[in-house]
């Protein structure tokens, strides 16, 4: 995992690295989180790991029912045999069964990679990685859905709006490639080269890959201190024209219809944090703070609350899993609407990966702005969304789908 320096955001670290396994848990949605506490309350290390949005299956009773072709389990967790903590240029190495000492050795002996050098160095990760791909030209992404498609699904959710049903839906497609072949580091890389984001994470399970740039957290616990900071609200940057660039920043935080979408979600969160933390400490310490990143401003509100004394680190995470930002309100009615129109199983897309502390602090991000890659079986995948409300105009909503994935296509070579 990579903060990229974001102060913003506040990490425990810099860059954080799991190495290896000396003991796992992997489980599926039925009794996930049971099973983990369980598996966890007997280890006390470092824990590593995600969980996956279709876990949904036994927070709300919903079970998808398309295939999973990127695989990755519904739950796992690893203890790592070698971590590595850097922080304000410290570096922490602590290993099970092997000498630290020969581990920073190994480290100081590595040669760094020429593309790691400044602006050149990103134009020649990304270089690096296009030439990665192996085939005759670069990889073609096919849509699970066309863009008319696409417009008169939004309509239909729209639809659902206007009779009660909800009140925003966050709704996502898929691109996809098969075959596909890349180096997944490579292009893990070039992506954080062309996207630096606060919550990167570069995520290996066998032959399963996760390359992450979400600038979203999830939930951190720091204490009793519990740390929310949900994402609605999206403007593309103008970065060559500081003065449209500043307008769309403005015009993102006077905008009635990424208000209204952001602050549904944080009722929703409110709500989660309500159920696990002491009455009267749920608050909205920042609303509709506006943050800048590569490709995108994004409107980000902050909820923080004590947890209740005596609960499990992994009940705070159920009870507000999957997160609201990637669901929408009411939660319950909202997945059942996702799992109706959307045509792809969002796996490890909008689920969690992150870190769970001896002293079972935690922090764990939302996994967005990623590709998603089966090496055995040479499927590259993305996808993208955007929160629907009545007030969406579907051809903006579609259009801000496309800004979410530049950094992507960057980092693939295409524009």
């Amino acid at each position: 995992m990579d903060s990229h320096a974001y102060e913003s955001s506040p990490p425990a670290f810099d860059c954080l690295l799991g190495v290896g396994a000396v003991d796992t848990f992997r489980a599926s949605a039925g009794n996930a989180f049971p099973g983990l506490q369980r598996w966890a309350a007997g280890v006390d290390d470092w824990l590593l790991g995600h969980f996956a949005y279709d876990l949904a299956a036994e927070t709300e009773g919903i079970a998808g029912s398309f295939p999973d072709p990127i695989g990755f389990p519904e739950l796992f967790f690893f203890r790592p045999a070698c971590l590595i903590l850097l922080k304000k240029g410290c570096m922490r190495i602590g290993t099970l069964g092997e000498d630290p000492q020969a581990v920073w050795e190994q480290i100081c002996a590595t040669v760094p990679d020429e593309a790691a050098a400044g602006p050149v160095g990103a134009a020649a990760q990304v270089a690096a990685a296009a030439a990665a791909v192996s085939g005759a030209g670069p990889i073609e992404f096919t849509p699970r859905f066309t863009r008319d498609e696409y417009l008169s699904t939004v309509d239909a959710l729209r639809r659902h709006i206007l009779r009660g049903d909800c009140y925003e839906i966050n709704f996502c497609q898929e691109f996809f490639a098969q075959p596909a072949a890349i180096d997944p580091y490579a292009v893990w890389r070039a992506l954080s080269q062309a996207s630096p984001n606060p919550f990167a994470a570069f995520y290996r399970l066998d032959h399963r890959y996760l390359l992450c740039a979400s600038p979203e957290r999830f939930l951190r616990k720091t204490g009793d201190r519990l740390f929310s900071q949900p994402i609605k609200g999206t403007a593309s940057r103008q970065k060559q024209d500081a003065v449209a660039d500043n307008k769309q920043r403005d015009e993102l935080y006077h905008s009635a219809k990424d208000r209204a979408e952001n602050v549904m979600v944080v009722d929703l969160v409110r709500n989660d944090l309500a159920r696990i933390c002491r009455p009267g400490s749920v608050q909205v310490t920042e609303l509709f703070g506006i943050y800048p990143f590569p490709q995108v401003y994004q409107m980000i509100s902050t909820i923080v609350g004590e947890m209740l004394p005596g609960l499990d680190w992994t009940e705070a995470v159920r009870n507000c899993f999957p997160m609201g930002s990637m669901t929408g309100a009411p939660k319950h009615r909202v997945v059942q609407l996702i799992g109706r129109y959307e045509r792809s199983r969002r796996g490890l897309f909008s689920g969690a990966v992150g870190y769970v502390t001896p002293e079972r602090d935690f922090d764990f991000n939302v996994v967005i702005r990623s590709l998603l890659y089966n090496q055995q079986d040479h499927y590259l995948s993305y996808l993208v969304g955007s929160g629907i409300t009545y007030s969406s105009d579907a051809r903006a909503e579609y259009e801000e789908c496309l800004v979410k994935a530049e950094g992507i296509r960057k980092a693939l070579g295409q524009r």
